[in-house]
Order: structure tokens, then sequence, then C-alpha cells
């Protein structure tokens, strides 16, 4: 019981932020199982890697091209209004998806047009989320465990969905599973109207001012500039993998869409993990060093991964590949949170999801054509020893964090 009190009693003790978490649990299961269906999908209707990284490059390049100035929305506007608006707008692309689905007209090109205008509305979504999450609890010692707590509820629905989605992609269609997610937006909506949230206090700074000054207030910040390098490395490295899961599930582990399900659902179980983890710390003194490492970590899984030829070894190494990856995403994300300025957070969290989601398609993209070119093992494992190289890197802005930050 103690140890569930230090993971969930802080942040949910504040009204406002149990509402969130309760309408994010509900949605979260089902953009998983979205996503999900929509990888496999793909790779049914085209049997091909580059089809497969352009789904991915497309439904995260939007958080790149948009996402500076969807932070300058976010400190703006009300967050909570903006929320409610992009999850509405999130609804209604589920829905065409499922109509084209149930319809016999979904096709790579539909896939990779829809996959665009859901990571337009993410660009803005995403920002805003992160930002409007430091409004919810009311002791700013609690923010620590709100940010895990959020990364732990969504890395749970990474859990629980891909291997939901696995089976129903088998038995019931890939449309099951759209329908499921269109369905659970209403639960987010519902909470955000609930939520009597103090709304942040927006700036009349000109647009283009207010981007600049953003990008300035991450350049200059020694401690937050490094961690997003950090991010976007791993980003562009490492979370490709997943995105060329289905071809080791087919080709090498001759499996089909429920051996999807599980090796993605394997990897959401290590992370979360690592979000119970973050989520129980009380302090972030260590923190910096155990990112440093997980890079590390992350790198050594993905070579390990590429090399693999045993489907009863992948679980456990993308399970480990999990707990790393969102070790070094959520911590960092925990890290700069807890610097940012309030008046720069919303700026700082759409570059934050930049670095992470918005880098990513390009990491797609890449490792993508590169498996189509030379093969996705020989790919990953190029990736892998890229990430080792990081690491090291990483590992020593840990250890110069924690001597700024206190002794281990």
């Amino acid at each position: 019981m103690s140890f569930l009190s230090t993971v969930f009693a802080r942040a949910l003790a504040s009204r406002n932020y149990r509402l969130y978490f309760a309408g994010q649990l509900v949605s979260l299961a089902g953009t998983w199982m979205q996503q999900i269906a929509m990888i496999w999908l793909a790779y049914r209707l085209s049997n091909s890697a580059a089809v497969l990284g352009m789904v991915g490059f497309a439904s995260q390049i939007p958080i790149l091209l948009f996402g500076p100035f969807a932070g300058v929305l976010t400190d703006r506007f009300d967050r909570r209004r903006i929320l409610i608006v992009t999850q509405f707008l999130s609804m209604l692309q589920a829905v065409a998806l499922t109509w084209l689905t149930f319809a016999g007209r979904a096709s790579p090109e539909w896939l990779i047009g829809l996959a665009f205008v859901l990571g337009s509305i993410n660009a803005l979504d995403l920002p805003a989320r992160q930002a409007f999450s430091a409004q919810l609890v009311e002791r700013r010692e609690d923010l620590a465990n709100a940010i895990a707590l959020n990364s732990m509820l969504m890395n749970g629905a990474r859990f629980v969905g891909p291997a939901l989605a696995g089976f129903a992609v088998a038995t019931i269609g890939e449309a099951w599973c759209f329908a499921i997610n269109a369905t659970s937006y209403l639960a987010v909506i519902v909470a955000l109207l609930a939520i009597d949230a103090k709304a942040n206090v927006p700036h009349d700074t000109p647009a283009w001012r207010a981007f600049r000054e953003g990008v300035g207030y991450v350049w200059s910040h020694a401690d937050i500039r490094p961690r997003l390098f950090m991010v976007a490395a791993v980003s562009f490295l490492v979370t490709p993998y997943a995105v060329l899961m289905p071809l080791f599930a087919s080709e090498i582990f001759g499996g089909d869409a429920r051996t999807y399900g599980l090796l993605i659902g394997s990897a959401g179980a290590g992370s979360l993990l690592a979000g119970l983890y973050l989520a129980s710390r009380k302090h972030t003194e260590r923190l910096p060093r155990r990112v440093g490492v997980a890079v590390l970590v992350s790198g050594a899984g993905l070579t390990a991964f590429a090399l693999n030829q045993l489907l009863a070894v992948a679980f456990p190494i993308v399970m480990v590949m999990g707990f790393a990856i969102i070790t070094v995403i959520a911590g960092s994300n925990t890290l700069i949170q807890m610097q940012v300025e309030d008046v720069y957070r919303g700026r700082v969290m759409a570059i934050f999801s930049m670095a992470f989601l918005g880098i990513a398609p390009l990491g797609s993209f890449a490792v993508g054509h590169l498996a189509h070119a030379i093969g996705v093992q020989p790919a990953l494992f190029a990736c892998g020893l890229g990430t080792l190289a990081v690491g090291w890197a990483a590992r020593n802005i840990g250890m110069k964090a924690v001597r700024r930050e206190g002794p281990l």
C-alpha cells in the first residue's frame, strides 16, 4: 500500500487532475488500438516497409512543421478549450477512418492522408496537454508525480491497447478498432468540460516574436537544450523500430496481427514499469544519471533485437527497450518541466514534442527506406550502434547535471 500511495496519492489528490486522469484512461486505450490497427492495415494493403515508414512519417511530421507555432497558441489561449477542440477533431478523424474501412475504400493513400490530419491535430494537442497538466495539481511539488503519472497512463494504455488491437484485428477487423477509438474520445471531452482549473494567463506578444522568445529561451538554457537534443536523437534512431514491427512479426517470426500486438504490448509493459518507477520517485536528484544510462540500454536493446531470430527472446528484449525509452523521454520531460518558467511552458513543451514526436517521422522515413534497401535487421543494427554512441554523450550530460544538482 505504501508503494501505491507513493505512486498515486500525490497528484490524484487534486480533483481536476483526477477528472483528467479518468478521461485519459479511457481515451488512450482506444488511441493505441487505432494506431496498431492503422499500421497493420497499411502493411496488409501494401506489404511494403516503405509504406509503413510513410504512414509513420505522415502521422508525426506535422508536429515538426507546426509545433513551434502550436506552442505559441498554447501560451496565448485557454489550454482547456484548446484540448476540447483537438479531441473533437480527433474523434471526427477516427469516424472518417471507420467509415472508409467498413466501406472497403481504405487504401495506403487514404491512410497516409488521414495520418497527416491526425498528426496536424496532435501538433497542437500535445503541447497543450502537457502544459495543461501543470495547471491541474494544487501543489507544485506534485508536478513531477503528475508528469510521471501521465507517462504511466499513456504506457499502460500502450500495454493494453496493442494486445487488444492485435486480437481484435485478427478476429473482427481493423474497422472496429477505429470505431472503438472514435467512441473513446467522448470520455476525455466530458472530463475536460467538468474541470474547473484556473485558466493560464494569456500573453499578447506578437506571434513571431513569441516564437523567437521561446526558441531563444530553450537555446540559452544550459540544462534544457542538451536534454532536447538527446530526446531527438533517441526518437530518430530508436523509435522507428515500432513502425517496422509488422515486418518482424510476419517475416522474421512468422506470425500475424496477434504476434504484432503482443510484441508492441511487451514494449508497452516495459514502458508501464518505467512510468511506475518514475511516479514512485519523490526526488529528481539522481534522475539525470538514470536517463543517461537508459539511452545506453535502449541502444543495446535495439542492437540485440536486430540480431535476434527467436520470438520468445524478442518479448523480453522489447520490454527492456520500452522501459529504457520511456525512462529517457518521460524522465527528460520531468526534468525540463521542473525547470521551465511557467510563461514559456507551452512553447517549451511544443519544442519537446518536436524533439520526441516531430523528429521520429524523419527516423521512420529514413529507417524505413534503409530497411527497404538493405533489410530490416541490418538497418536497425546500425541504428542501435548509433544510439550507443549517443548514450556515451548522454551519460556525460547526466553526470554534469548530477554534479550541479547534488550528490548521488
